[in-house]
Protein backbone atom coordinates (compact mmCIF):
# COMPACT_ATOMS: atom_id res chain seq x y z
CA UNK A 1 0.00 0.00 0.00
CA UNK A 2 3.37 2.36 0.37
CA UNK A 3 4.38 1.63 -2.46
CA UNK A 4 2.59 4.21 -4.45
CA UNK A 5 3.01 6.67 -1.97
CA UNK A 6 6.86 6.16 -2.45
CA UNK A 7 7.25 6.26 -5.75
CA UNK A 8 4.88 9.12 -6.17
CA UNK A 9 7.53 10.47 -3.51
CA UNK A 10 10.27 9.35 -5.88
CA UNK A 11 9.29 10.93 -9.24
CA UNK A 12 8.05 14.25 -7.53
CA UNK A 13 12.02 14.05 -6.06
CA UNK A 14 13.01 13.37 -9.46
CA UNK A 15 11.26 16.00 -11.28
CA UNK A 16 12.51 18.39 -8.28
CA UNK A 17 16.08 18.23 -8.74
CA UNK A 18 15.62 17.97 -12.61
CA UNK A 19 14.15 21.47 -12.68
CA UNK A 20 16.46 22.51 -10.06
CA UNK A 21 19.35 21.19 -12.31
CA UNK A 22 17.81 21.95 -15.76
CA UNK A 23 15.54 24.92 -15.21
CA UNK A 24 16.66 27.60 -18.15
CA UNK A 25 18.40 30.23 -17.32
CA UNK A 26 17.91 29.41 -13.24
CA UNK A 27 19.07 26.02 -12.92
CA UNK A 28 22.04 25.04 -11.25
CA UNK A 29 23.60 23.20 -14.43
CA UNK A 30 22.88 26.69 -16.60
CA UNK A 31 24.39 28.72 -13.74
CA UNK A 32 28.02 26.22 -13.55
CA UNK A 33 27.91 26.75 -17.05
CA UNK A 34 27.51 30.47 -17.01
CA UNK A 35 30.25 30.51 -14.54
CA UNK A 36 32.40 28.16 -16.34
CA UNK A 37 32.43 30.62 -19.55
CA UNK A 38 32.96 33.92 -17.39
CA UNK A 39 36.42 32.05 -15.66
CA UNK A 40 37.65 31.12 -18.93
CA UNK A 41 36.46 34.70 -20.73
CA UNK A 42 38.59 36.19 -17.74
CA UNK A 43 41.45 33.81 -18.39
CA UNK A 44 41.55 34.92 -22.15
CA UNK A 45 41.24 38.79 -21.54
CA UNK A 46 44.16 38.74 -18.47
CA UNK A 47 46.46 36.14 -21.46
CA UNK A 48 45.76 39.05 -23.79
CA UNK A 49 46.57 41.86 -21.46
CA UNK A 50 50.04 39.80 -20.65
CA UNK A 51 50.92 39.91 -24.59
CA UNK A 52 49.90 43.56 -25.01
CA UNK A 53 51.73 44.42 -22.21
CA UNK A 54 54.50 42.76 -23.41
CA UNK A 55 54.15 44.18 -26.86
CA UNK A 56 53.57 47.56 -25.80
CA UNK A 57 57.00 46.92 -23.99
CA UNK A 58 59.00 45.10 -26.97
CA UNK A 59 59.41 42.34 -24.86
CA UNK A 60 58.58 38.85 -26.21
CA UNK A 61 55.96 36.70 -24.29
CA UNK A 62 56.47 33.11 -23.94
CA UNK A 63 54.57 30.05 -22.19
CA UNK A 64 56.68 30.54 -18.89
CA UNK A 65 55.67 34.09 -19.14
CA UNK A 66 51.87 33.77 -19.90
CA UNK A 67 52.05 31.29 -16.88
CA UNK A 68 54.06 33.19 -14.46
CA UNK A 69 51.42 36.53 -14.71
CA UNK A 70 48.38 34.22 -14.26
CA UNK A 71 49.67 32.45 -11.41
CA UNK A 72 48.73 29.06 -13.75
CA UNK A 73 50.50 25.84 -14.34
CA UNK A 74 52.36 25.43 -17.73
CA UNK A 75 49.91 23.04 -18.38
CA UNK A 76 46.76 25.36 -18.60
CA UNK A 77 48.73 28.26 -19.83
CA UNK A 78 49.62 25.82 -23.25
CA UNK A 79 45.76 24.87 -23.17
CA UNK A 80 45.10 28.40 -23.14
CA UNK A 81 47.55 29.56 -25.71
CA UNK A 82 45.97 26.76 -27.56
CA UNK A 83 42.77 27.93 -27.22
CA UNK A 84 43.87 32.14 -28.43
CA UNK A 85 45.80 30.84 -31.42
CA UNK A 86 41.98 28.91 -32.52
CA UNK A 87 40.50 31.85 -32.22
CA UNK A 88 43.25 33.49 -34.42
CA UNK A 89 43.66 36.35 -31.49
CA UNK A 90 47.31 34.74 -30.79
CA UNK A 91 50.03 33.51 -33.55
CA UNK A 92 53.51 31.71 -32.86
CA UNK A 93 56.38 33.29 -35.36
CA UNK A 94 58.95 30.79 -33.64
CA UNK A 95 60.71 33.28 -31.06
CA UNK A 96 57.01 33.82 -29.08
CA UNK A 97 53.60 34.51 -28.69
CA UNK A 98 52.35 38.01 -30.84
CA UNK A 99 48.69 39.47 -31.37
CA UNK A 100 47.05 38.83 -34.31
CA UNK A 101 44.81 42.02 -35.49
CA UNK A 102 41.94 41.01 -34.05
CA UNK A 103 44.10 39.77 -30.31
CA UNK A 104 45.22 43.35 -30.71
CA UNK A 105 42.02 45.01 -31.06
CA UNK A 106 40.59 43.01 -28.44
CA UNK A 107 43.44 43.60 -25.56
CA UNK A 108 43.15 47.27 -26.11
CA UNK A 109 39.72 47.37 -25.24
CA UNK A 110 40.32 45.48 -22.14
CA UNK A 111 43.25 47.68 -21.22
CA UNK A 112 41.07 50.85 -21.87
CA UNK A 113 38.10 49.77 -19.66
CA UNK A 114 40.90 48.91 -16.62
CA UNK A 115 42.82 51.92 -16.94
CA UNK A 116 39.39 54.28 -17.06
CA UNK A 117 38.35 52.29 -13.88
CA UNK A 118 41.29 53.19 -11.90
CA UNK A 119 41.31 56.63 -13.19
CA UNK A 120 37.52 56.34 -12.21
CA UNK A 121 38.54 54.97 -8.66
CA UNK A 122 41.36 57.29 -7.64
CA UNK A 123 39.55 60.49 -8.46
CA UNK A 124 35.70 59.32 -7.71
CA UNK A 125 36.02 56.90 -4.46
CA UNK A 126 37.80 57.04 -1.48
CA UNK A 127 39.68 53.44 -1.79
CA UNK A 128 43.26 53.63 -0.79
CA UNK A 129 45.50 53.43 -3.79
CA UNK A 130 46.79 49.79 -3.43
CA UNK A 131 43.40 48.47 -4.32
CA UNK A 132 42.62 50.41 -7.06
CA UNK A 133 44.64 47.91 -9.57
CA UNK A 134 42.52 44.90 -7.79
CA UNK A 135 39.12 46.38 -7.95
CA UNK A 136 39.88 47.35 -11.71
CA UNK A 137 40.54 43.94 -12.80
CA UNK A 138 37.20 42.60 -11.41
CA UNK A 139 35.29 45.21 -13.14
CA UNK A 140 37.08 45.21 -16.56
CA UNK A 141 35.63 41.84 -17.06
CA UNK A 142 32.00 43.02 -16.58
CA UNK A 143 32.04 46.86 -18.12
CA UNK A 144 30.71 46.55 -22.14
CA UNK A 145 32.67 49.21 -24.45
CA UNK A 146 29.10 51.19 -24.35
CA UNK A 147 29.68 51.45 -20.57
CA UNK A 148 33.24 52.52 -21.15
CA UNK A 149 32.26 54.93 -23.46
CA UNK A 150 30.18 56.61 -20.83
CA UNK A 151 32.84 56.58 -18.36
CA UNK A 152 35.12 57.69 -20.50
CA UNK A 153 33.06 60.96 -20.98
CA UNK A 154 32.10 61.32 -17.50
CA UNK A 155 35.54 61.81 -16.53
CA UNK A 156 36.61 63.80 -19.12
CA UNK A 157 38.17 61.45 -21.65
CA UNK A 158 41.43 61.35 -19.33
CA UNK A 159 44.53 60.24 -21.53
CA UNK A 160 46.52 58.63 -18.61
CA UNK A 161 45.65 56.62 -15.48
CA UNK A 162 47.02 57.59 -12.04
CA UNK A 163 50.00 55.12 -12.46
CA UNK A 164 50.84 57.33 -15.48
CA UNK A 165 49.79 54.51 -18.45
CA UNK A 166 48.10 55.94 -21.26
CA UNK A 167 44.78 55.06 -21.33
CA UNK A 168 43.50 53.87 -24.90
CA UNK A 169 41.15 55.58 -27.34
CA UNK A 170 37.77 54.03 -27.92
CA UNK A 171 39.76 53.48 -31.57
CA UNK A 172 42.25 51.57 -30.18
CA UNK A 173 44.65 54.41 -30.59
CA UNK A 174 47.45 54.73 -27.70
CA UNK A 175 50.60 56.63 -26.94
CA UNK A 176 53.76 54.98 -27.52
CA UNK A 177 55.90 53.92 -24.43
CA UNK A 178 57.67 57.18 -22.65
CA UNK A 179 60.44 56.99 -20.41
CA UNK A 180 62.96 54.78 -18.60
CA UNK A 181 64.15 53.63 -15.63
CA UNK A 182 64.89 56.23 -12.73
CA UNK A 183 68.19 53.47 -12.59
CA UNK A 184 69.99 54.82 -15.46
CA UNK A 185 69.88 58.69 -14.65
CA UNK A 186 73.39 60.15 -13.83
CA UNK A 187 74.01 61.91 -11.24
CA UNK A 188 73.06 65.47 -11.14
CA UNK A 189 70.10 65.12 -14.09
CA UNK A 190 66.96 66.33 -14.14
CA UNK A 191 63.69 64.59 -14.88
CA UNK A 192 60.18 64.10 -14.27
CA UNK A 193 58.27 60.77 -13.26
CA UNK A 194 56.11 60.03 -16.02
CA UNK A 195 55.30 56.41 -14.81
CA UNK A 196 54.47 54.38 -11.35
CA UNK A 197 54.89 50.57 -11.91
CA UNK A 198 51.82 49.17 -9.62
CA UNK A 199 52.76 45.51 -9.75
CA UNK A 200 54.08 43.70 -7.51
CA UNK A 201 52.13 44.98 -5.04
CA UNK A 202 54.60 45.00 -2.22
CA UNK A 203 57.06 47.24 -4.66
CA UNK A 204 54.02 49.45 -5.53
CA UNK A 205 53.17 49.78 -2.08
CA UNK A 206 56.76 51.53 -0.79
CA UNK A 207 56.41 53.41 -3.65
CA UNK A 208 53.29 54.70 -2.57
CA UNK A 209 54.58 55.02 1.36
CA UNK A 210 57.17 57.33 -0.19
CA UNK A 211 55.08 59.71 -1.75
CA UNK A 212 56.20 59.38 -5.67
CA UNK A 213 53.50 59.74 -8.33
CA UNK A 214 53.74 60.74 -11.90
CA UNK A 215 54.56 64.67 -12.79
CA UNK A 216 57.18 64.63 -9.60
CA UNK A 217 60.50 66.47 -10.52
CA UNK A 218 63.33 64.75 -9.32
CA UNK A 219 67.15 65.39 -9.37
CA UNK A 220 69.62 62.58 -8.73
CA UNK A 221 72.19 62.98 -6.14
CA UNK A 222 73.73 59.74 -6.13
CA UNK A 223 73.55 56.40 -8.25
CA UNK A 224 75.57 53.11 -6.62
CA UNK A 225 74.20 49.36 -6.91
CA UNK A 226 72.93 49.29 -3.39
CA UNK A 227 71.23 52.74 -3.64
CA UNK A 228 69.94 55.50 -5.23
CA UNK A 229 69.34 58.67 -3.90
CA UNK A 230 67.08 61.71 -5.48
CA UNK A 231 65.61 64.76 -4.45
CA UNK A 232 61.73 65.21 -5.32
CA UNK A 233 59.26 68.15 -3.55
CA UNK A 234 62.55 69.29 -1.92
CA UNK A 235 62.82 66.08 0.01
CA UNK A 236 65.63 63.33 -0.56
CA UNK A 237 64.34 59.93 -1.06
CA UNK A 238 66.63 56.98 -1.21
CA UNK A 239 65.53 53.67 -2.60
CA UNK A 240 67.21 50.08 -3.53
CA UNK A 241 67.81 49.94 -7.73
CA UNK A 242 65.32 47.26 -7.47
CA UNK A 243 62.55 49.92 -6.42
CA UNK A 244 63.90 52.52 -7.95
CA UNK A 245 63.47 49.97 -12.08
CA UNK A 246 59.64 50.95 -11.06
CA UNK A 247 59.99 54.55 -11.72
CA UNK A 248 60.02 55.46 -15.19
CA UNK A 249 61.12 58.75 -15.81
CA UNK A 250 61.52 61.64 -18.94
CA UNK A 251 64.69 64.04 -18.65
CA UNK A 252 64.35 67.57 -18.62
CA UNK A 253 66.65 69.93 -20.24
CA UNK A 254 68.78 71.50 -17.47
CA UNK A 255 67.75 74.93 -18.02
CA UNK A 256 64.10 73.85 -16.75
CA UNK A 257 65.95 74.31 -13.02
CA UNK A 258 65.84 77.84 -13.07
CA UNK A 259 61.87 78.14 -13.48
CA UNK A 260 62.02 76.43 -10.13
CA UNK A 261 60.02 78.18 -7.94
CA UNK A 262 61.24 78.66 -3.84
CA UNK A 263 61.55 75.54 -2.19
CA UNK A 264 58.25 74.68 -0.48
CA UNK A 265 57.67 72.25 2.92
CA UNK A 266 54.92 70.20 4.44
CA UNK A 267 52.45 71.94 6.49
CA UNK A 268 53.70 69.18 9.27
CA UNK A 269 56.63 70.74 9.44
CA UNK A 270 55.54 74.15 10.87
CA UNK A 271 55.52 74.03 14.89
CA UNK A 272 53.19 76.20 17.23
CA UNK A 273 53.20 80.10 16.40
CA UNK A 274 54.31 79.43 12.59
CA UNK A 275 52.41 80.83 9.41
CA UNK A 276 52.32 79.00 6.53
CA UNK A 277 50.61 79.95 3.00
CA UNK A 278 49.32 77.12 1.17
CA UNK A 279 51.20 76.69 -2.20
CA UNK A 280 49.69 73.45 -3.46
CA UNK A 281 48.07 69.98 -2.58
CA UNK A 282 49.68 67.21 -3.32
CA UNK A 283 48.59 64.99 -6.20
CA UNK A 284 48.45 62.15 -4.14
CA UNK A 285 45.10 63.63 -2.74
CA UNK A 286 42.31 62.52 -4.45
CA UNK A 287 38.53 62.00 -4.60
CA UNK A 288 36.44 62.96 -1.76
CA UNK A 289 39.81 63.15 0.46
CA UNK A 290 40.95 66.03 -1.58
CA UNK A 291 37.41 67.62 -1.57
CA UNK A 292 37.57 67.21 1.91
CA UNK A 293 40.57 69.60 2.48
CA UNK A 294 39.80 72.01 -0.10
CA UNK A 295 36.16 72.44 1.55
CA UNK A 296 38.50 73.34 4.75
CA UNK A 297 39.53 76.22 3.09
CA UNK A 298 43.02 74.73 2.27
CA UNK A 299 43.28 76.33 -0.93
CA UNK A 300 46.46 77.84 -2.68
CA UNK A 301 47.15 81.31 -1.25
CA UNK A 302 45.35 80.72 2.27
CA UNK A 303 47.71 81.18 5.02
CA UNK A 304 47.40 78.75 7.82
CA UNK A 305 48.75 78.71 11.54
CA UNK A 306 49.51 76.61 14.11
CA UNK A 307 47.23 76.71 16.65
CA UNK A 308 47.45 73.54 18.94
CA UNK A 309 49.19 70.23 19.44
CA UNK A 310 47.18 67.19 20.88
CA UNK A 311 49.46 66.15 23.84
CA UNK A 312 50.72 62.92 21.49
CA UNK A 313 51.27 65.37 18.35
CA UNK A 314 48.87 64.21 16.71
CA UNK A 315 46.52 65.69 15.09
CA UNK A 316 47.37 69.33 15.51
CA UNK A 317 45.09 72.35 15.28
CA UNK A 318 45.25 74.94 12.73
CA UNK A 319 43.76 77.84 12.39
CA UNK A 320 42.24 78.77 9.19
CA UNK A 321 40.24 81.49 7.83
CA UNK A 322 39.19 82.23 11.35
CA UNK A 323 38.48 78.59 12.17
CA UNK A 324 40.49 75.82 13.81
CA UNK A 325 40.35 72.17 12.34
CA UNK A 326 42.11 69.18 13.50
CA UNK A 327 44.93 67.22 10.82
CA UNK A 328 46.35 63.90 10.95
CA UNK A 329 49.99 64.39 10.33
CA UNK A 330 49.55 62.31 7.02
CA UNK A 331 46.80 65.02 6.27
CA UNK A 332 49.30 67.99 6.88
CA UNK A 333 52.12 66.25 5.26
CA UNK A 334 50.13 66.11 1.88
CA UNK A 335 49.80 70.02 2.13
CA UNK A 336 52.69 72.36 0.51
CA UNK A 337 53.38 75.56 2.14
CA UNK A 338 55.64 78.32 2.17
CA UNK A 339 56.59 80.08 5.59
CA UNK A 340 55.34 83.60 6.27
CA UNK A 341 57.62 85.78 8.25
Amino acid sequence: MNDPVIALTLGIAVIAGSVLLFWPDRGLLWRWLRGARATERVMIEDALKHLFDFEYKERIANLQSLSGALTVSGNRAAELLRRLQEQELVGFDGDGYRLTPEGRKYALRVVRIHRLWERYLSEKTGLAPLDWHQEAEIREHNTSPEEADRLSASLGHPRFDPHGDPIPTAAGDIVPLQGRPLTELAVGELAEIVHVEDEPDAVYAQLVAEGLYPGMRIRVNESTPQRIAFEADDEEHVLAPILAANLSVLSLPQEDEDDKTEPSQRLSALAVGDVGRVVSLSPVLRGPERRRMLDLGLIPGTEVSVEIESPSGDPTGYRVRGAVIALRREQAEQVRIERVA
